[in-house]
């Protein structure tokens, strides 16, 4: 499956509307203090969101499939929650909680599935990027 989505410049400074192949719009933005109008999330928060996103749907859907009562996903991110990253290395902090009934087994192999999620195993790879700039 090909994952696209196109972003485009507004009228307004950093702001940034996001389309993908389905027609889906969503934005993204920066802050106040760094220019921006603080309409939307930041591009990190968007990445972040990905995660989070994916992880839940992910977890939902194991869930689902093997009949285990998981009645919420609640998944809080932050980068680099310790200050700056040493080395260029930065750090993802990940904290899922779970409600609903299953066995200490069932949520061992829970906390596994999330680490499966298409989202983590992505940001966890060696990613090459080409890019090709044109003038438009």
């Amino acid at each position: 499956m090909t994952h696209s989505v196109q972003a485009q410049s507004t009228a307004t400074p950093y702001r940034v509307t996001l389309t993908d192949s389905s027609g889906h719009h969503w934005y993204a933005d920066e802050p106040a203090d760094q220019g921006g109008q603080d309409t939307a999330p930041n591009p990190i928060q968007i990445l972040l969101s990905a995660l989070g996103a994916c992880t839940t749907i992910t977890l939902e859907m194991y869930a689902k499939h093997k009949g285990i009562v998981l009645t919420h996903v609640q998944v809080d991110l932050a980068l680099n929650p310790n200050g700056k990253p040493e080395a260029g290395q930065n750090n993802i902090e990940r904290k899922i909680v779970l409600t609903g009934e299953f066995t200490e087994d069932q949520h061992k192999r829970l906390l596994k599935v999330a680490e499966s999620c298409p989202v983590h195993k992505l940001l966890t790879s060696n990613i090459s990027i080409q890019t090709e700039l044109s003038i438009g």
